[in-house]
């Protein structure tokens, strides 16, 4: 799929652009360029020096930013696949910060769109959040304003060799920011923070999110929000599984927070396919012969009636014990 194509990562020194070039560099040793586009001289030079990525010439660094169009002109040159996952993605600082998240999330967006269609590239896949789904803060807002973009993008591709999808999916289990490191490190005062005792969340490790945007780069039609079939797990049985000693002070809900995400509300599901491993929720602007047409076209794939997939009303939630077993492989992983 990926073998003498040049591809291109958007905020590709985050957790998933490293676990992805290192994924893509493993499994398709003759890709022809793989750029990592991101703003942060440091990061880049990090990752440069990384084990992982220091013994091949197949690897570029692109010092730049989504909400620069020009750069990203110049750094589309001769690209075949783009995988977008830049983002500001801190609730907090975008409820502060609002329109900084704007110009990096909804109009960088646009700008990649845009420079993709001039530069002839033929398959982007971009990466959400649950918290797109009836969003209730500024970062979910600017994620669904995204997603609907790159999903009506679709409109303007006339004769091209492009197709543009989205891949939406819940927490990343230990990526910068979340939950479990923020727990790992204060787990030496003897105090985890609980925002609310009833929290849920979706939980995603960071390979399996590399391997379903490498699933829909190969089995998108262009237009569809990707969503996989994905444990829950309770945040106080997150605390638990880090220190059962440890003092567990209820704090409250932060600014923007959810008690409960969705990744396919109750409207969404009138769109919806199941196809198997993953949902596709179709087109907004499509109507339902569309769907009919799609679920043809779609080996296994049936239509979705089961109303909103929610992460408190999810079947399949993670025990105390088997949140250990992860938390204790990921740490793992990372030393070696």
């Amino acid at each position: 799929m990926l073998n003498g194509k040049s591809l291109l990562i958007t905020g590709g020194t985050g957790s998933f652009g490293r676990q992805f070039a290192r994924t893509v560099l493993r499994q398709f040793p003759d890709i022809r360029r793989l750029v990592i586009f991101s703003r942060d001289e440091l990061k880049q030079y990090e990752m440069s020096c990384s084990p992982d990525f220091s013994d091949t010439d197949k690897l570029r660094f692109f010092i730049g930013d989504i909400r620069d169009k020009d750069r990203l002109n110049r750094a589309l040159e001769g690209i075949d696949v783009v995988i977008h996952a830049a983002a500001l993605k801190q609730v907090p600082a975008a409820e502060y910060n609002p329109f900084e998240a704007i110009k990096t999330n909804v109009i960088g967006a646009q700008n990649l769109i845009e420079t993709c269609l001039d530069k002839g590239v033929s398959r982007v896949v971009a990466l959400s959040t649950d918290k797109a789904a009836a969003p209730v803060n500024l970062y979910g807002a600017t994620k669904l304003c995204s997603d609907k973009l790159f999903t009506a993008a679709n409109t303007m591709i006339g004769s091209r060799d492009l197709k543009i999808s989205v891949v939406r999916y819940g927490n990343v289990m230990g990526s910068r920011g979340s939950v479990i490191p923020f727990f790992m490190n204060m787990r030496s005062t003897g105090i985890l923070p609980i925002t609310h005792p009833d929290m849920t969340r979706f939980n995603i490790s960071l390979d399996e999110g590399v391997q379903m945007v490498l699933w829909a780069l190969e089995e998108m039609a262009g237009g569809e929000i990707f969503v996989p079939k994905i444990p829950s797990y309770r945040i106080l049985d997150v605390a638990e599984a880090v220190c059962p000693d440890c003092a567990k002070p209820v704090i409250g809900i932060r600014p923007g927070e959810k008690l409960h995400e969705e990744m396919i509300t109750d409207s969404d599901a009138e769109s919806t396919v199941d196809l198997g491993q993953y949902f596709a929720i179709l087109p907004s602007y499509q109507d339902q012969a569309y769907k009919l047409d799609y679920v043809n076209q779609h080996r296994d794939a049936v239509p979705y009636n089961q109303g909103a997939y929610s992460s408190d009303s999810n079947p399949d939630f993670l025990s105390v014990e088997q949140l250990k077993e992860l938390i204790d492989n990921m740490f793992r992983e990372q030393d070696v």
